[in-house]
């Protein structure tokens, strides 16, 4: 039977969102590569899958292009929040997901705020294969970027602050980095600019899925970066290729992002 599936993206950064709350959907990496592939299938930088919680009001998991699980996306997760509070005419909306719960809420009519919880700061969180000091990670295949800071969002993160983010040749970079032996389950890599204390123009390698027009979980690491390095105040505008994010990193250590999403067509899966 064709199951039906939405098409949705989160300042450009795209997903193919199904929902299988009332039948079960457990796609296979070979499945998720074929559907994600933009020459040949849908095409997304993420696949996402809304399914039943008994502690939450949905479960969702998130794939990247090349068929591994991911544990988090924060545009897929404003997406898919959007969707159940449209369904629901509820304003909040809690979600259940590998990297942790998370709640969030309607800022508008396709805007919405996603608290992203706690950053995880310990090198074994992240994870980095040995003892480091996150904040400053110093990483071979980057040497001319400086160090970067490390965390993790529920996904792992390497963020380095640059002078030009425009100028840096992320493409090029990225994959080294995200595949560093320094970093056991690849990583995330943003590349941020600070043009204030509280404004950032960023640029994500997302791991598996290249480089993205925007990356909330990515916003999210940079922000924190920033504040613990002491260059930016603990709320600011990311602004990536698809548009802005607000960020903020509260006194409850939780990271609140909100931003716009859309909802480009609905579809059924070949």
């Amino acid at each position: 039977m064709e199951r039906p599936f939405l098409k949705m993206n989160g300042l450009g950064n795209d997903f193919i969102v199904v929902d299988a709350r009332s039948e079960a959907f457990d796609p296979d990496p070979e499945q998720i590569r074929a559907l994600a592939s933009r020459s040949a299938g849908i095409g997304c930088d993420q696949f996402v899958v809304i399914g039943p919680s008994g502690e939450a009001d949905a479960s969702v998991r998130f794939w990247n292009p090349d068929g591994g699980e991911a544990g988090a996306c924060g545009n897929a997760t404003r997406c898919v929040a959007w969707r159940l509070m449209e369904e629901s005419g509820a304003d909040e909306v809690r979600l259940a997901t590998a990297g942790g719960p998370l709640r969030a809420w309607r800022r508008g009519e396709l805007r919405v705020a996603v608290d992203m919880g706690r950053p995880r700061l310990n090198w074994r969180a992240v994870p980095l294969a040995g003892p480091c000091d996150t904040l400053s990670v110093r990483v071979p295949e980057a040497a001319g970027l400086g160090p970067a800071t490390c965390l993790s969002m529920g996904n792992p993160h390497a963020v380095f602050f640059v002078p030009d983010a425009g100028a840096v040749d992320a493409a090029g970079i990225g994959p080294a980095v995200e595949a560093s032996p320094l970093f056991p389950e690849r990583v995330n890599v943003g590349f941020a600019e600070v043009r204030s204390r509280t404004r950032v123009r960023l640029r994500v390698w997302e791991r598996a899925a290249g480089l993205t027009r925007a990356c909330g979980s990515g916003a999210c690491a940079a922000l924190v970066a920033g504040v613990r390095r002491g260059l930016l105040d603990p709320a600011a505008r990311l602004e990536l290729d698809g548009g802005e994010l607000e960020i903020a990193w509260g006194a409850d250590g939780h990271v609140l992002m909100t931003g716009d999403v859309e909802l480009e067509y609905e579809g059924r899966l070949p």
